[in-house]
């Protein structure tokens, strides 16, 4: 089965491929059977690294939900097989695979979350906002997790994801980490970062958004 399905809808890229552009039209979406991929953007004139997919992910799928440009640029990190899809056989493939339903639409509702709480992180000017903001994110997707939680929470990311998710370079990240560590707003651990308390860092930014939309820079 898996092999009539790769010869049906399977394409190969080698390393260095460009699968698409930020900005040019797109009607395909893709998942990874084989190799990485890198998310990009432009920010600010900047290229900026988002994320990374593996086998299993899927990439590319707003363009058919949203019938919209491309809002980054996928290349392939390693040699890479996918199966493409289109709106058309997008929807004879969930007819004949029912499981893979759930999947995705977890998978896009995750994105499409993910997308937009991205883009405003990515608005914010300030360095130390957007680390703190991208914290705030990734306290949003666990249950019973609020702006009003007070309690230490641990996640399992490293400074090379947060500059990611974040849009900043990793040595800016890392300073920031540190200065956030010598406040005792975080600490490290092996692989992970705690935040001691999260309520701090929304209070922190909806203060400073306050100020700035005061002063016209929002």
């Amino acid at each position: 089965m898996a092999g009539d399905i790769f010869s049906k809808y399977g394409k190969v890229f080698s390393k260095g491929d460009i699968i698409f552009a930020e900005y040019e039209p797109g009607d395909t979406f893709y998942l990874i059977q084989e190799g990485k991929v890198k998310v990009t953007k432009l920010v600010e004139g900047k290229e900026k690294m988002l994320d990374v997919f593996g086998p299993g992910d899927i990439f590319g799928e707003m363009a058919i939900i949203e019938r919209k440009p491309r809002s980054a640029t996928v290349e392939a990190l390693t040699d890479l097989k996918v199966l493409e899809f289109n709106k058309d056989n997008f929807t004879f493939l969930l007819s004949a695979n029912p499981s893979w339903c759930e999947k995705l639409i977890r998978s896009f509702a995750k994105r499409i979350y993910e997308a937009k709480r991205r883009v405003k992180i990515l608005l914010l000017k300030d360095p130390e906002l957007r680390v703190m903001d991208t914290f705030c994110m990734l306290a949003e997707c666990r249950e019973n997790v609020s702006k009003n939680y007070f309690d230490p929470i641990t996640f399992k990311e490293s400074p090379e994801s947060i500059a990611n998710w974040a849009g900043l370079d990793i040595e800016q990240t890392r300073r920031i980490l540190r200065d956030f560590e010598r406040m005792n707003r975080i600490s490290f651990g092996t692989n992970e970062i705690t935040v001691k308390n999260i309520n701090e860092f929304y209070r922190v930014i909806e203060s400073k958004i306050k100020v700035m939309q005061k002063m016209g820079e929002l």
